[in-house]
């Protein structure tokens, strides 16, 4: 196909039916200016695309986008008019074209036109020549019918063709320039490889051929670059103290172990050991190895007994706000997943050496601190040397870690304020309530030290797993002795709790002395001999607590570390505290340590449940090849609670109860008794519930034993015994001189009796009439009693005293066995105590048995079916002492005014005038028993005062009428006067009883006496008209008193008037039996 000429570079005509002339573009190869038959929106688009994306790569991109969207959009269109034409072929196909490229050219189009209707073009096999011929053929099988065709494809074609030269013709030409430098760098590398070949030939050349001049320059180089290196080794010495403090102020321990121990290694070598300018560097070298072990194993201490400040994460501070919740305090519960222990030991890996991690601090995290001082050590092959110290200073760590603990409690709870509450509550307070000031010091100090024993032991478990790591590792020797330090510390956990336990429990020595106060009497230091082991002035007495003075030493310990590392270690350094570590025992207990409150077995409650606590969350801690065995890791309290806390428990509550009973005030009432119950009690019932509460509360803390049981059993024991000999005592009578023994008075005898026994139980239960029968049974038991065995002063209780006493006896019993009755709990749960043949105990583990499991909501004492016969046995005994009390009071007051009355009683009434006032003898009976009543009333109930004084007057008259009857009669002679008199008497006395007993009445004796005034006719004719029935008297007492009424008449010294008197007297006395006997 011939050059195209420029007239096929058009696009046929134009709208006007002009040719469209080209245009010359400026400043390229050939470059046209655009046809406005080209699709000016297209070029629009274009020129915005390139004003947007200048870059030649990615604007082609983004056009090519384009002109493929335009050309889908394009093809789409050309099939639907194609398709919608109706005929189908070659000239339809080539009308279409024609029409579609008249408003748009495009490669693309131009491409996909040839392919659709020249595919044979688009072969990689066409021939041009065949096509050529093809198309001049006009034959039915040439291609000449479409010559036209292709002729305008290739305008087409060519003009698409100058639109993308026009469109790139400045990369085009920028692409010229390149070819040419790229053909200049080619040729000038052609030319220096040549340069570089001819070089090597001639090098090859030189080296083959032989020269003796040069032997002597290669040995001088040689001692030149031997000279040089031991000046680089000179030089990198000289830098390694900087880099070794460096390394140790930034603790990177194993960088600085290596750098030390390349400096060693160097300047230990042959050529450097004649050079004296080295001397001093080998000496720093040397020092600062010892230096850096100390450090080392001082830093391992530091972190493994909490003394750096980034140990404060691993112990929990005791928080005061849980001792004020009203539940049970329960420790948070953290699994050994959950601990950071945990998860380090999860993730340690010893069987490669250590790589020290220079982006952290070291410090940050503890345990791995730790492993990095052991592998230090360990590479410096100082490890047994660091457990060896370890070992040897366990026992002086740990104490000062409880004294740290201790100082950092007793400055949150002043002396001054414990003191006080001491002196407020008094010695009988045993009980420790949980918003205690003694139970809040406890639990702070027993949560902060266990805290840290817990954390102690999880730096030790660390350590000892990183030292039985390298032990395998390296296969090194001694293996158990260095792997032994976790069942060292495991022995000292047990001392140190032992220690604790005893000092906050045993009340051996005085404890003004142990709790820091001074002894009574130990002011004067005039009058007694002066300690001369203890220093009168120090120089240490300045404000060691002071801003200014810890800022000094800080800033002093600053510039010694920074100065000289190493040198001060932690270990040689005097604490601020120092002083009051010196003397502590001073005020502390045996072991050295300060108390905080006052030793007392019942701090047994606030003592076990944190230690058991702390030894249950060590078993997670402990080493499987430790030799401790997990099951038996209380077992060490156990013999302590039982072979120590027992017996001293014993001990201290017959030291109490001893102190109750034996107190002068014991049986004394109360004060304060209003708070307790609702009728006084004694001083020592209240001391003694007081005391069984306390150990109750304790028992509620502890497991449980039922020897535990058992001491309050023969304790309440003691204080029935001790009961029964106050009652003895208050109702002995007074032996008189030669008599051997004691005796009861009448009342406490009487009250013993089986008789008295069943008939007041009887009338106790009663009620109604029945209740009343019973009630004049007593009465007529008790005269009956009396009249065969006459009273004497020394039989009735004559004593105020002693009648409140036994009132008091009486409530305090009742309501001390209520107050234990309400403790009385039946468990199932409890160990099996035993004792061994020399004498020690022996029994199930009581730490085993959680005090949760038997705690419930109320204080109480657990007991076992077989104990709890025991205890209900003891409440019996209670209860008898007490009815014998109430039964004693009941025929007490009884006796008392049979007696009173017998007393008051003259054995003749002849008056010869009126008398206006009672006996005095009246007056002092109505005293006595309006004392009684006070007494009772202020002592007892309604019900026990109702059951003493119930029937007081059907007691009053039958005594009377019965000292009348009685043989020989009390009253012998009576006269109107006399007569009026007792009548004034008994009107006295009822009104009294009437005071007591509203129901009491003496109508018997009134009538009595009203018959007696009436006369003899009269009574005798009153028999004579009842016939002897509803008389109100029995035929004794209705003889008795016709004898009174001729009395004075028998009794005048004028015989015949007496003998007159006595006839009358027999003939009524004779009718009044025919009245009465004929009923």
């Amino acid at each position: 196909m011939s050059r195209a000429s420029p007239s096929m570079y058009t696009n046929g005509a134009g709208s006007d039916g002009l040719p469209i002339s080209r245009e010359r573009r400026a400043g390229g190869y050939g470059g046209f200016a655009g046809d406005s038959a080209i699709g000016p929106s297209y070029e629009n688009d274009r020129s915005k695309e390139a004003e947007l994306e200048p870059s030649g790569g990615n604007w082609r991109r983004r056009a090519d986008r384009g002109d493929r969207d335009y050309s889908d959009r394009q093809r789409d269109r050309e099939r639907r008019i194609m398709n919608g034409g109706g005929r189908r072929g070659i000239e339809g196909g080539f009308d279409r074209i024609r029409n579609v490229m008249a408003d748009y050219i495009d490669i693309e189009d131009v491409l996909e036109s040839i392919r659709q209707d020249f595919p044979f073009m688009m072969d990689d096999n066409c021939i041009p020549v065949q096509v050529a011929l093809q198309l001049m053929d006009s034959s039915s099988l040439g291609l000449a019918h479409q010559y036209d065709q292709f002729g305008d494809v290739h305008k087409q074609l060519e003009k698409a063709l100058k639109a993308i030269v026009n469109e790139h013709h400045q990369g085009f030409n920028s692409s010229i320039g390149t070819f040419h430098n790229i053909k200049h760098s080619i040729q000038t590398s052609i030319t220096r490889v040549r340069s570089l070949k001819d070089s090597l030939a001639e090098a090859k050349v030189n080296l083959a051929s032989t020269k003796p001049e040069l032997k002597p320059l290669a040995t001088v180089s040689q001692e030149y670059d031997e000279m040089l290196q031991i000046l680089a080794q000179i030089e990198n010495l000289q830098a390694i103290p900087e880099k070794l403090e460096a390394r140790m102020t930034e603790k990177r321990f194993l960088t600085a172990v290596d750098t030390l121990q390349e400096g060693l290694r160097i300047i230990k070598r042959t050529e450097l050991e004649n050079i004296g300018a080295l001397i001093d560097l080998k000496s720093y070298l040397t020092s600062q190895e010892t230096s850096l072990s100390e450090i080392l194993i001082e830093e391992l201490h530091s972190h493994l007994y909490l003394k750096s400040p980034y140990c404060q994460d691993r112990w929990k501070p005791y928080n005061n706000d849980q001792s004020k919740n009203t539940g049970p305090i329960r420790p948070i519960t953290i699994t050994s997943d959950t601990k950071p222990i945990a998860s380090f030991l999860e993730k340690l890996d010893v069987s490669a050496p250590m790589i020290e991690d220079a982006s952290r601090n070291p410090e940050a995290d503890s345990f791995y601190y730790i492993q990095l001082l052991v592998e230090s050590l360990n590479k410096m092959g100082r490890l047994e040397h660091a457990v060896n110290s370890i070992e040897q200073r366990l026992p002086i760590e740990m104490d000062r870690v409880v004294d740290r603990t201790i100082n950092e409690v007793d400055k949150r709870h002043p002396s001054t304020l414990r003191g006080k509450v001491r002196s407020d509550r008094g010695k009988t307070d045993l009980v420790i309530e949980k918003d205690d000031i003694r139970a809040t010091i406890i639990r702070d100090l027993l949560s902060n030290l266990y805290s840290k024993f817990e954390a102690i032991a999880q730096g030790h478990r660390v350590l000892h797993d990183v030292v039985a790591g390298i032990v395998r590792r390296e296969g090194l020797r001694n293996a158990g002795y260095l792997t032994g330090g976790f069942k060292e510390l495991w022995k000292l956990y047990q001392n140190e709790m032992k220690k604790i336990l005893h000092d906050y429990l045993s009340t051996d020595s005085n404890s003004g002395y142990r709790s820091g106060q001074i002894p009574a009497g130990g002011g004067n230091i005039f009058r007694s001999q002066r300690d001369k082991s203890r220093r009168i002035v120090k120089l240490e007495d300045h404000d060691s607590k002071s801003e200014d003075m810890a800022q000094d030493e800080a800033e002093l310990d600053a510039i010694l570390q920074f100065e000289v590392p190493g040198l001060v270690s932690n270990s040689r350094r005097v604490p601020s505290s120092g002083v009051l570590n010196v003397n502590q025992h001073q005020d502390g207990s045996a072991t050295g340590h300060k108390l905080l409150i006052e030793p007392s077995v019942f701090n047994m409650g606030l003592l076990l449940p944190p230690s058991l606590t702390f030894l249950q969350s060590l078993k997670d801690t402990v080493p499987p090849q430790s030799d401790i065995v997990l099951s038996n890791l209380t077992s060490f309290l156990d013999d302590f609670l039982v072979n120590v806390f027992l017996p001293q428990l014993e001990d201290t509550l017959d030291d109490l109860c001893r102190d109750i009973i034996t107190d002068q005030d014991a049986f004394q009432q109360d004060p304060q008794w209003q708070h307790v119950a609702r009728k006084p009690v004694s001083k020592g019932a209240v001391a003694f519930f007081d005391l069984i509460l306390a150990f109750c509360k304790m028992l509620a803390t502890i497991p449980h034993d039922q020897d535990f049981t058992q001491l309050i059993i023969g304790q309440m024991t003691t204080y029935y015994e001790n009961a029964c000999s106050n009652y003895k005592r208050s109702v002995l009578k007074m032996q008189s001189q030669g008599e051997s023994g004691g005796r009861l008075k009448a009342s406490a005898a009487f009250a013993e009796s089986i008789e008295l026994r069943d008939l007041l139980q009887k009338i106790w239960l009663a009620e109604g009439s029945q209740r009343e029968k019973f009630l004049e049974d007593e009465a007529n038991l008790l005269i009956q009693k009396t009249s065969d065995d006459l009273l004497s002063n020394t039989d009735i209780i004559t004593d105020r005293k002693k009648v409140a006493s036994l009132c008091l006896l009486y409530t305090s019993l009742t309501w001390l066995a209520v107050k234990i009755n309400d403790l009385r709990h039946i468990t199932t749960t409890s160990s099996e105590v035993t004792r061994k043949s020399d004498g020690t105990r022996q029994g199930k583990r009581w730490t085993l048995l959680t005090p949760s499991q038997n705690r419930l909501s109320a204080v109480y004492l657990p007991m076992t079916s077989e104990t709890v016969t025991t205890f209900d046995g003891v409440l019996s005994s209670y209860r008898e002492l007490s009815v014998l009390v109430l039964r004693t009071l009941n025929i007490e007051i009884r006796l008392h005014m049979i007696f009173a009355l017998r007393e008051a009683i003259q054995s003749t009434y002849l008056l010869p005038q009126p008398v206006s006032a009672p006996d005095p003898a009246i007056l002092a009976m109505n005293a006595d028993l309006t004392h009684f009543d006070e007494d009772i009333g202020s002592y007892m109930r309604e019900t026990e005062k109702l059951f003493i004084i119930g029937g007081l007057g059907y007691l009053v008259s039958t005594q009377f009428l019965a000292l009348i009857t009685s043989q020989p009669p009390v009253i012998v002679t009576l006269n109107a006067n006399g007569c009026a008199l007792l009548q004034l008497n008994v009107l006295v006395l009822q009104q009294n009883l009437k005071n007591i007993e509203a129901r009491a009445s003496l109508s018997r004796a009134s009538e009595f006496l009203t018959l007696f005034a009436s006369g003899a006719d009269a009574i005798v004719k009153r028999a004579q008209e009842t016939g002897g029935k509803d008389l109100g008297f029995s035929y004794d007492e209705m003889n008795a008193l016709i004898r009174l009424c001729f009395s004075e008449r028998m009794a005048s010294s004028e015989q015949n008037d007496a003998v007159q008197a006595k006839r009358q007297h027999d003939e009524k006395a004779f009718e009044l039996t025919q009245y009465m006997w004929q009923s």
